[in-house]
């Protein structure tokens, strides 16, 4: 227990804190209204066509910040305070969705990576746990555990590819929302904000799933010694 507790407390302690980054930064901007009162929707819309994207459906989602956008079948859904909301933070989490939008559209290698992992890291999410209990309490095996382990560093792997996707998709979404005049400059910066606390929330779940990684790979080296 004492080994589990150093490993994930970091990791928790982090996640705690990029969430609640994240829900104050929004709350704070969503009370802010742009210059131009663009909804989200408006605005990932005027992000698209800008880019010349017109087969991408933009749809309202249900959850608070739920939003996301699906590449197979080209949907951009956002949450309800974020689709009709004119204000600072519906607008970054509107263009930062239609930014991955954008990164499909042109091919953007680590978005594509990322989409070609979701199979395997859905199967480690659900199978790894099981699998390495398994091994660990009834089978008493180390193959079984290394099998598990091997499962979850597909999650690992998923969540390292996603930052990369994730901080390309804010800075699109920074750089060409000024530039489209979807926001003024001086609006820039709760923008910032908002996304930049938003991105501490993959970081913290990709320390996350580390932790846990380098954890079960420290319970299997326990059984070897046993």
């Amino acid at each position: 227990m004492a080994a589990y507790l150093i490993f994930m407390v970091p990791a928790l302690l982090l996640s705690l804190w990029a969430s609640f980054r994240t829900k104050s930064a929004f709350n704070k901007y969503s009370k802010v209204r742009t210059a131009r009162g663009l909804t989200g929707a408006q605005a990932a819309q005027e992000m698209l066509q800008r880019a010349g994207i017109s087969d991408v459906k933009i749809v309202q989602t249900q959850g608070f910040l739920s939003d996301h956008y699906n590449p197979v079948n080209k949907t951009l859904a956002l949450s309800p305070n974020v689709y009709g909301t004119p204000s600072v933070s519906a607008i970054g989490v509107a263009c930062h969705e239609a930014g991955h939008a954008i990164q499909h559209a042109t091919h953007y290698g680590p978005l594509w990576l990322r989409s070609a992992l979701v199979p395997m890291a859905n199967i480690g999410s659900t199978l790894s746990y099981i699998i390495i209990l398994a091994g660990l309490l009834l089978l008493r095996s180390q193959t079984t555990v290394y099998f598990g382990i091997l499962l979850f560093s597909a999650v690992v792997l998923f969540q390292i590819v996603t930052l990369p996707v994730e901080y390309d998709a804010s800075a699109r979404a920074k750089r060409l929302a000024v530039e489209n005049g979807i926001i003024m400059p001086q609006e820039r910066e709760g923008m910032d904000r908002v996304l930049n606390a938003a991105a501490l929330t993959y970081v913290a779940a990709a320390v996350s799933s580390i932790m846990t990684l380098l954890y079960y790979l420290m319970l299997a080296g326990g059984m070897r010694r046993d």
